[in-house]
């Protein structure tokens, strides 16, 4: 399998294409859409096929490409992926091609968007294919900086204000990330306690015991470091309003992939390397868990705007994959992983819903409409769909991944996990306000020439939409690849305590 090179397929088709059309004229729309879909098809492709080609019964990395870089420093460029990082390349592959056909009909400099989305999208794929600790951070700087020029060029609502707090805040949580890097280089380059040489490979640093000290305080440095990319309560203010701001195809890679590099980051390097770090800091991840999906929920619940709305629902649900992280068993963590998947489609189906709901009435203030479902019936389907997969309605995949992380969060956190299922409540109560507000009551005559969704418009809906139905019903290869993929930072939790900071 090593001899397909799908990695490097997968991560290059953005980049080349990204490099392509920097010599293509802005005048020539067509070509530069062809390139940004032939670029989507290429991946997502490599992708599909590499997830029907994965080997459960094997542990370990698969479709290794090992390529030599700064070997003298323990740096290297080398590739790979397992039941936990394989997911998460094929979610950014699927948003990634529906994003393009959202963005279809962009008119305003397409060609600089579509750059900027390629590079933000390689970027990404590398975050996830890395098994170099210092490469994997550098690819989080290629996907995150782009955001900035897309938010501040391509948003609405506040943009450069919007662009700028998001900046701001990622550079901090990165800073702080990089700190506890080097002091991971700085401690296995030590002979008396980690290797006597300098390496950030991950398959090298399992080979280090780190002493329980140093791993509380590694691992509170990348907890914060990496939980404002989740986000963490109180570090997810930067959340609403970039979600808000950003155009469509942005706000669904924002929701459905930007978000998830901070909790692979946790599990992949948190609990895979610092397990007594983890633990100690576990009971507070609960609780700061435990407020993302309860308060966040009720925030979403008092907004006007339906961006809003979904952008605190975004924040909510990512409370479901820190509550998974601090349970720390098997169960928890196997269910925060698939959360993150699950929850990458439905943000996306969410936000590409919303966006086509703007462009077509030029608001999103939910006051503001009424009777939708006359003009937009297939838009109101849609929504249907997506909003009972937010509530986590059987049948759908959400309800999958977080019925899991309340089955392991049960374990540990019984009274955190209580409180946390009821946000299920708060969340039907606002998906289905929003929804009987926009959709249904009396038709507002103002959206009577409204058209509905068709053409290149279905597709990013059918696409995401058909995915949260098919592993809905058939969830479970998708669960044992993710088992598989995180049994060996399972086996180091299980020989860790239950003891924590209180």
């Amino acid at each position: 399998m090593n001899g397909l090179h799908l990695l490097p397929g997968i991560i290059i088709a953005p980049f080349a294409a990204a490099l392509i059309m920097l010599f293509v004229p802005a005048t020539a729309r067509n070509l530069i859409r062809g390139l940004a879909l032939a670029a989507a098809t290429v991946s997502l492709t490599l992708a599909t096929f590499a997830m029907f080609l994965y080997d459960n019964g094997t542990k370990g990395l698969q479709f290794v490409e090992s390529v030599g870089w700064l070997k003298s420093y323990g740096i290297s460029l080398d590739l790979g992926v397992d039941g936990l990082s394989l997911p998460l390349v094929l979610l950014t592959s699927i948003i990634f091609f529906a994003g393009v056909f959202v963005s279809w009909k962009l008119e305003n400099r397409p060609k600089e968007f579509f750059v900027y989305t390629l590079l933000l999208v390689g970027g990404v794929f590398g975050v996830f294919m890395s098994t170099d600790l210092l490469v994997l951070f550098m690819f989080i700087e290629v996907a995150v900086i782009p955001k900035y020029v897309l938010i501040s060029v391509w948003g609405s609502t506040r943009k450069e204000y919007a662009a700028m707090k998001y900046t701001l805040y990622l550079l901090a949580g990165s800073a702080l990330a990089f700190v506890g890097l080097f002091a991971i280089y700085a401690y296995v380059q030590n002979p008396q306690l980690g290797l006597g040489y300098g390496t950030f490979s991950l398959a090298e640093l399992q080979k280090v015991n780190f002493d329980p000290e140093f791993q509380k305080w590694a691992f509170l440095a990348l907890l914060v470091g990496f939980g404002v990319l989740v986000p963490i309560f109180p570090l997810h203010r930067w959340t609403p309003d970039g979600h808000s701001a950003a155009p469509t195809t942005i706000s669904m890679l924002l929701a459905g992939v930007i978000m998830k590099l901070g909790g692979y980051a946790i599990i992949r390097v948190g609990l895979g390397y610092f397990p007594e770090g983890a633990a100690y800091w576990a009971p507070l991840i609960a609780v700061l868990a435990t407020i993302n999906v309860i308060y966040i929920a009720f925030v979403a619940l008092v907004q006007k705007d339906m961006k809003f709305v979904v952008a605190n629902s975004s924040i909510s649900h990512m409370g479901f994959v820190l509550l998974g992280i601090a349970s720390m068993n098997a169960v928890s963590v196997s269910g925060a992983a698939a959360q993150m998947f699950a929850h990458g489609i439905m943000a996306a189906l969410f936000f590409a819903l919303v966006g086509q709901v703007y462009d077509k009435a030029h608001t999103r203030m939910i006051a503001d409409f009424g009777g939708l479902a006359k003009y937009m019936p297939r838009t109101s389907a849609a929504f249907l769909v997506v909003g009972l997969a937010s509530l986590g309605l059987p049948g759908l995949f959400n309800f999958v991944p977080e019925f899991t992380v309340f089955l392991g969060g049960m374990q540990r956190f019984p009274i955190l996990t209580v409180i946390s299922i009821f946000s299920v409540v708060v969340t039907a109560i606002y998906v289905l306000w929003v929804y009987q507000r926009v959709f249904f009551g009396p038709a507002n005559p103002r959206w009577e020439g409204l058209s509905d969704m068709k053409g290149v418009e279905i597709v990013p809906v059918v696409l995401l939409g058909g995915i949260l139905l098919v592993l809905g019903i058939m969830p479970g290869g998708f669960m044992n690849m993710v088992s598989g993929g995180i049994a060996p930072i399972v086996q180091r939790l299980a020989a860790v305590g239950t003891g924590g900071i209180f």
